[in-house]
């Protein structure tokens, strides 16, 4: 078992492997977890290392690989940089007053299998009021069970916020092949692109870059409970 401190820093370093690539440094870690030196850290580290949850990559500075995360590590521990603004229950696609401002949705979009590309729009719902009004944005039915693990269910509307660039890590829709949608983390390393299911049960799609266009990132969700 580990402590608390132990935990926090594994998961620490396990978000920002994912979302950089790059392992933190020991001055990142220290203020991570409100330390003040570096030998805390150098304790945490040894400790993580002797039980089999952390490696040490010989002949690369601060280089540190995750092997396995503790069993009472959430989802939200794992799958780090999206936590879903949801709108319960008060999606009405039928209200005139949103045909007038609302956003189109499109269709829908893969989140497992692909699906053909985004459609035409097939109706209009509002944009939830936490968002920037000065984007472009545009909604998605969410179809598989490949992202529940990022808390984005089947049957839920995602809000796309238009854009063709995206950071590591973002959830995108990642248009493949100019052909077909889906919805998916992704990753850059240099010429390829990896796009990332929030399921154990899917696996990691590698192509060259090339052959992933983004076409927007997620930014919120709709969830209708009726």
């Amino acid at each position: 078992m580990l402590t608390k401190k132990q935990k926090n820093l594994l998961i620490y370093i396990n978000k920002k492997l994912r979302s950089t690539g790059i392992s933190p440094s020991y001055e990142e870690m220290k203020q991570s977890l409100n330390l003040k030196s570096k030998s805390g850290i150098h304790r945490l580290i040894s400790a993580l290392e002797e039980r089999g949850f952390i490696k040490r990559l010989p002949h690369k500075a601060r280089a540190l690989e995750v092997i396995k995360l503790p069993e009472t590590a959430s989802a939200n521990d794992i799958y780090n940089t999206f936590s879903p603004s949801v709108i319960k229950g008060g999606l009405d696609e039928s209200n005139k007053n949103l045909e007038e401002i609302g956003i189109p949705v499109l269709g829908k979009i893969a989140a497992g299998t692909p699906v053909e590309a985004i459609q035409n729009e097939v109706s209009r719902i509002s944009l939830p009021n936490n968002l920037e009004k000065n984007g472009e944005y545009f909604g998605l039915k969410v179809q598989g069970d490949s992202m529940i693990d990022a808390g984005i269910y089947e049957g839920d509307t995602v809000i796309i916020k238009r854009t063709d660039t995206a950071d590591n890590g973002k959830i995108v829709v990642a248009l493949i092949d100019d052909h077909e949608a889906m919805l998916k983390r992704i990753r850059k390393k240099g010429k390829v692109v990896a796009l990332e299911s929030a399921n154990k049960n899917y696996e990691t799609k590698i192509f060259g870059p090339d052959r992933v266009k983004v076409q927007g990132v997620l930014v919120s969700l709709y969830r209708n409970f009726l």
